[in-house]
């Protein structure tokens, strides 16, 4: 959730912002009608609109101050929940609350009022909500119930419930529910009701102990222990372990059950990365399967801490990721706030290469925002400047390079390298700003190409400040963060075979 110089500083931030009032929660406004210039004075500044430069377009994005892990991702009664890491106070990390957006289609937000705020027991760190529908905690059917790491002195597990429907919570009276005095890393619980044994299943990570730990409840309010999993693999291990999601999906008629861990540093390109393991739960533990591992869930630098949506009919799993790296998070170019989430994904299991591996791809509601296709000529401008989507088929018989630009020189070039198996990026000073930091230039950002077939189609999500990158199949996928001073609006292929098309994406904003 956070590097270890940031934990070691949340204690000392939760005993300046605790409260004598463990029970009744301190709401503050998402927006203020005060500003200030300074904007680390405490006193919220006020938001411009959303044209200013770097804003997302079709992406989350508060109207001020930092976000980072989703939290709480919940459906109830035709709309979205999204909670979130964030800063009332100001656009560098600190003072960690609950913030909160709903949807009604996962693609237009509405930002709402902080949801949790620190307390006695410290800072509001990552976790999940539950639809309770029946009454096993006796906060009410159909209560909402957030589960959190309070970060104090020492990181517990806590509860928060509403019965508004998410408007507003009240903390469990009797809190932490899951106690600890000594563990430095012990955080991000994510539960699920497991119909199987007719209990709540709750994941937690426990950091540098490169492990994931498996606990049961009936209530929500007292919890066993029932198993840890850990992996054997140098490559899974170097980075702390985070924010877990144990899911199941359905494969040919069988369930089959995928873990997600989020590891910083340690990502397949620097920084934070998510990664997946295959196999089974019995209830009780998690085994994994036997294929190679670290498998990611996107290869990109700008893809961590992601978790799905509980309580989605159909059983629909869909994911969203925070669209950051802690390599660079602190100082990256915007303002007034900092940082975004990523496109929701569906996923699904798909077999390459005689392995399940996870499938990601933009959830259909993206059409609500879309235009028309059109082809475009090879070279040529787009239809339109602005945010969009493009869709480019390239054969991968040999290698090929496509590069994304626009009138003001500044260009992102992806290189198709079928020997190798690979896709790579190239986000250098071409791309756009890039001098905030040391870290952020990347000359060759690889992703597995996992394709078969003479040609591969790649879906490409083209914002003010980041470009997601998605094979047809899911199969590959890549997340960077940009900044160009103006929206990339042209494609060039070297493969003269390409077949480029075009949508607008209009804002969510407006």
């Amino acid at each position: 959730m956070k590097p270890f110089h940031i934990l070691c500083l949340s204690s000392l931030l939760a005993l300046a912002a605790c409260s004598d009032n463990d029970v009744e929660e301190v709401f503050l406004p998402a927006i203020s009608t005060e500003s200030d210039s300074d904007n680390d004075s405490g006193t919220v500044v006020t938001a411009s609109g959303y044209d200013e430069a770097y804003r997302p377009q079709f992406h989350y994005s508060p109207v001020q101050n930092w976000i980072n892990d989703p939290n709480g991702l919940v459906y109830l009664d035709g709309t979205y929940h999204m909670f979130y890491q964030y800063n009332p106070y100001s656009a560098d990390w600190g003072n960690m609350s609950w913030g909160h957006a709903t949807s009604t289609d996962l693609i237009h937000w509405e930002e709402k009022a902080v949801a949790l705020t620190p307390d006695a027991l410290g800072d509001v760190f990552s976790g999940c909500c539950v639809i309770d529908k029946n009454n096993t905690a006796g906060f009410g059917a159909n209560a909402m119930i957030a589960i959190y790491t309070a970060n104090g002195d020492h990181q517990q597990q806590a509860l928060a419930y509403s019965t508004d429907g998410g408007n507003t919570f009240e903390r469990y009276a009797n809190n932490p529910i899951i106690p600890n005095t000594d563990r430095s890393d012990f955080r991000d619980p994510k539960v699920f009701w497991h119909e199987a044994t007719q209990r709540w299943i709750m994941a937690l990570a426990c950091g540098y102990e490169y492990k994931i730990e498996f606990w049961s409840s009936t209530n929500l309010k007292s919890w066993q222990k029932l198993s840890d999993f850990s992996s054997p693999i140098a490559a899974c291990n170097l980075g702390q372990w985070e924010c877990p999601d144990l899911i199941s999906l359905d494969y040919n008629g069988s369930t089959v059950w995928v873990l997600i861990v989020s590891v910083n540093p340690g990502g397949p390109n620097g920084g934070s990365g998510t990664m997946y393991f295959v196999g089974d739960f019995d209830g009780t533990t998690f085994t994994a399967d036997s294929g190679s591992y670290p498998k990611w869930i996107d290869y990109g630098p700008d893809n961590y801490a992601g978790v799905t949506w509980s309580n989605l009919p159909n059983d629909r799993k869909v994911l969203i990721g925070w669209m950051n790296n802690w390599n660079y998070a602190g100082v990256s170019p915007v303002s007034p706030w900092r940082s975004a989430m990523t496109l929701p994904r569906e996923l699904s299991l798909v077999e390459f290469d005689g392995e399940l591996c996870l499938s990601s791809k933009v959830v259909s509601e993206i059409d609500n925002i879309a235009g028309e296709w059109d082809t475009v000529e090879n070279g040529a401008d787009f239809p339109s400047v602005g945010p969009c989507q493009m869709q480019a088929t390239i054969p991968v018989a040999e290698s090929s390079t496509l590069i994304l630009s626009n009138d003001k020189g500044e260009q992102l070039e992806l290189e198709i390298n079928p020997t190798a198996g690979l896709l790579l990026a190239k986000r250098n000073s071409t791309t756009g700003e890039t001098s905030f930091s040391s870290s952020f230039s990347l000359p060759s950002v690889k992703s597995l190409l996992n394709c078969n077939g003479d040609e591969i189609e790649l879906n490409i999500y083209i914002d003010q400040s980041s470009v997601e990158i998605l094979s047809s199949t899911g199969l590959t996928v890549s997340t960077l963060t940009v900044y160009p001073s103006k929206t990339y609006h042209r494609a060039t292929s070297s493969a003269s075979s390409s077949t480029l098309r075009h949508r607008s994406l209009s804002s969510i904003w407006n």
